[in-house]
């Protein structure tokens, strides 16, 4: 096996850093936490939720630990539809509460704790009835505008065919009589994950990924904490805590198992394909919102490209790598296309990707049915599980999850107080879209590479750009992926906690999903920009691309069979970069 040096750590425990720094130094002095201090919360699971509930916790004033397995959103929550929105469609299934749950959160995301990160974005939902479907569409919009929709976007607004037209020229004429434009928000769900992740370790929670659990403390009948694995060295530790929430999504089943205790509601598992590609296959000004015979289908506008999907099938096999079958690809080209002028190919194609949603079981057997509501459960003394939901509402979800494990906790907590707490990188970010030219002068780029940047980092960006002072070539592009600059691959490794090139070029970036080659024209590239960070040697590096080479090929092949059994098989089939976990993953 490859060789890694270890990066030095630091000669004792520093305050938390201004900007929850997740770099090989504090990655060392958080497993020496991890041993020696006792927690009053240990959070397994570093999607959304996980995260959600980690920084929950800090800010409350907790003592917290999270650990996960893989990466920071290695999961469901980088592979979602990147949006930040209400749902609409539930509003048909009489969810009102839901949905003004999730208008609240998106409306808190646009103004105060993530402006640099989540965005508003058009849609248009063409009509095509003439009688019934103008006054349906805008009693479901205008409750979602009343709801709390339109506060920080505009409200709805009712168009001609020929408007809708002139919006979307992509449409065929007679796919539409009509249409309603409105807004929602949207951001990369995996850069948001883990700028809340740092956002919980600048307040103090130590958050380690790589860190597997791998078995259960107890004391009598209670749950005491954790022993957890580094998969990237073998050690292993006891992670001692007054509670633990398992939030691990789709994996919560497994994590229960783990324990030995009976859980007290189950997650079932269903698959979300979406392709992506280039803007100008589609001519348009807005996103769009299509109905399916089973859901709905999302055109997203996505910087130089477009989202479309999503699926939504049943999942019960490898829940770390849910494979798109050609089947789900064709499903998502055969409803566009129904509405395109010029419809897409295969060829059209620049990445693919699925995520899988965990939904709470329930009696029908259709997914898209299931209730995205949450569920939070103290299933055992000191241990609480959480799961269901929907990407939008995580930091309700995190809250729900502490609030549960207060029992276990000694003395009184706080209320939670996220809703005032910004993300790092939003202060000051609104000035510095202001001073973008001055800051491209300075740095010699191009104003569009800042506001790039800025939308990216926020107000770290003076942080990421410090890191070229010395080294003016990071501030070119990715050799092959130039809508990125090498210094971000450097800063990922430095700074935000990646330790593998998938990690950097499927989360940190999201090349793999955004260039037709997926990475691998990059891969060697951006394996030597961070090799000194990460102490890779030859023999490292060779192994990093040689690993991610091969998923990308396994993804490509998958996409190619007819079911999910041959997609998964193939998928499954190719190597970890974390050579140490072991399956079940908890």
């Amino acid at each position: 096996m490859a060789t890694r040096k270890n990066p030095a750590a630091p000669s004792t425990p520093s305050a938390p850093p201004i900007t929850g720094r997740l770099g090989p130094a504090e990655r060392e002095e958080s497993w020496q936490r991890l041993g020696a201090e006792t927690f009053d919360l240990v959070v397994v699971g570093g999607g959304v939720v996980g995260v959600g509930a980690a920084l929950d916790a800090a800010t409350r004033g907790l003592r917290v630990a999270l650990v996960e397995a893989r990466d920071l959103a290695s999961g469901t929550s980088s592979r979602s539809s990147k949006l930040f929105h209400g749902g609409l469609r539930y509003l048909e299934q009489l969810e009102f509460g839901l949905v003004r749950e999730a208008l609240r959160e998106r409306e808190l995301m646009l103004t105060r704790i993530a402006p640099h990160l989540v965005k508003p974005v058009p849609f248009l939902y063409p009509l095509s009835n003439r009688i019934w479907e103008r006054p349906y569409t805008a009693a479901g919009l205008f409750l979602y505008d009343t709801m709390g929709g339109a506060r920080s976007v505009p409200g709805q607004k009712h168009l001609t065919r020929a408007g809708a037209l002139r919006l979307v020229p992509a449409l065929k004429r007679d796919a539409l009589i009509g249409g309603i434009r409105y807004y929602d928000a949207q951001a990369d769900d995996a850069r948001h994950t883990m700028m809340v992740g740092r956002t919980a370790a600048h307040y103090g929670a130590v958050v380690r990924t790589s860190t597997q659990v791998v078995g259960f403390l107890r004391e009598a009948d209670r749950v005491s904490g954790v022993r957890v694995r580094d998969v990237e060295d073998g050690r292993e530790v006891d992670v001692r805590a007054h509670a633990v929430i398992n939030a691990t999504g789709v994996w919560t089943d497994e994590l229960q198992r783990l324990s030995g205790s009976r859980g007290r509601f189950r997650v079932r598992a269903s698959k979300g394909v979406h392709i992506v590609v280039p803007r100008d296959r589609i001519v348009a000004e807005s996103g769009m919102i299509l109905r399916t015979e089973k859901s709905v289908l999302f055109v997203i506008p996505w910087r130089n490209h477009w989202i479309v999907g999503t699926t939504d099938t049943d999942w019960n096999l490898d829940l770390a790598h849910p494979a798109a079958t050609k089947h789900d690809i064709d499903y998502i080209l055969e409803h566009v296309n129904s509405v395109l002028a010029t419809p897409l190919t295969h060829e059209d194609i620049e990445g693919v990707y699925a995520g899988l949603r965990p939904l709470l079981a329930g009696e029908s057997d259709s997914t898209s049915k299931l209730s995205r509501e949450h569920a939070v459960a103290r299933v055992a003394p000191g241990l609480v599980a959480i799961a269901g939901g929907k990407y939008t509402t995580y930091r309700v979800m995190g809250a729900d999850a502490v609030d549960a494990a207060h029992v276990d906790l000694p003395g009184r907590i706080q209320p939670s107080i996220t809703d005032k707490v910004p993300l790092v990188g939003a202060d000051g970010y609104h000035a510095l879209v202001n001073q973008a030219d001055q800051l491209a002068a300075k740095h010699g780029l191009h104003p569009y590479r800042v506001r790039h940047l800025l939308d990216r980092y926020g107000s770290l960006v003076h942080e990421v750009l410090s890191l070229a002072a010395d080294n003016p070539d990071l501030l070119k592009p990715i050799p092959a992926s130039p809508d990125y600059l090498q210094v971000e691959a450097v800063y990922a490794a430095s700074h935000e906690g990646a330790m593998h090139l998938e990690d950097i070029l499927t989360r940190r970036t999201r090349i793999s999903i955004e260039y037709a080659h997926r990475g691998v024209d990059s891969a060697e590239a951006v394996a030597r920009l961070v090799a000194p960070v990460l102490g890779w040697d030859e023999d490292a590096i060779k192994r990093e691309v040689e690993v991610y080479n091969a998923r990308v090929e396994s993804e490509r092949t998958s996409q190619t069979k007819a079911d999910d059994q041959a997609a998964d098989a193939v998928r499954a089939a190719a190597p970890e970069a974390r050579p140490q976990l072991t399956e079940p993953v908890s």
